[in-house]
């Protein structure tokens, strides 16, 4: 019998609304969701290691990967490239593994084209006072990358009504339990648990 393919979970969200934590809080509850770890061209920001948070290439390699095909989404975001490998995807949803894409909304509406049955879901925050205070508290970034980030947040923002979901991260772990029922209320769609208990359902009906 084959594997049932994998769910491809797609969360993104402006800079500065919470969505690595809050994606890092429900996967530590839903251990059979791979996070996919994204390249980018950027310097590590403090405390980000390679391979962990991010894989770390120069702009010279991404574009090679790029010419090689070698990205199954990729989108300058605020200067830097970034984009989610091939490896990092395919073989995981083919073995039956979920796997959650932590990126853009320009890489998720690439995705979507490509697997239009994965699930979408965009965080907002609460407002855009809320914003700007949680980039500043970051503590990572200058003023001038700060300002460039608010200003781009608007555009972002503004592709909500392209997703499945929304979540305002107002409260932390109200926000948290949200993005997890998501998860598990997909896993228990008919369609999926067909395929994943077709011999029980076989032998229950025989």
């Amino acid at each position: 019998m084959n594997t049932p393919r994998g769910t491809l979970f797609i969360v993104a969200a402006p800079s500065g609304a919470g969505k690595s934590s809050l994606v890092n809080a429900v996967l530590a509850k839903e251990p059979g969701i791979a996070l996919s770890i994204s390249f980018t061209s950027r310097a590590p920001r403090p405390g980000e290691r390679h391979a962990q948070h991010y894989h770390f290439v120069s702009k010279d390699e991404f574009k090679r990967m790029v010419a090689d095909g070698d990205f199954f989404e990729h989108a300058l975001v605020h200067g830097d490239y970034k984009g989610t490998a091939r490896q990092s995807v395919e073989p995981q949803l083919a073995s039956g593994k979920d796997v959650l894409l932590e990126i853009d909304w320009q890489g998720a509406r690439q995705v979507r084209e490509q697997v239009p049955d994965s699930v979408s879901v965009f965080i907002l925050p609460p407002s855009r006072d809320a914003l700007q205070t949680r980039m500043r508290n970051r503590g990572q970034d200058s003023e001038e990358t700060i300002a460039r980030r608010l200003a781009a947040a608007r555009e972002e923002m503004s592709h909500y009504d392209e997703f499945d979901y929304v979540i305002v991260n107002e409260h932390f772990d109200a926000a948290a339990a949200e993005l997890r029922a998501i998860f598990v209320a997909h896993r228990l769609r008919q369609p999926v648990q067909a395929r994943r208990h077709a011999g029980l359902i076989r032998d229950l009906l025989a």
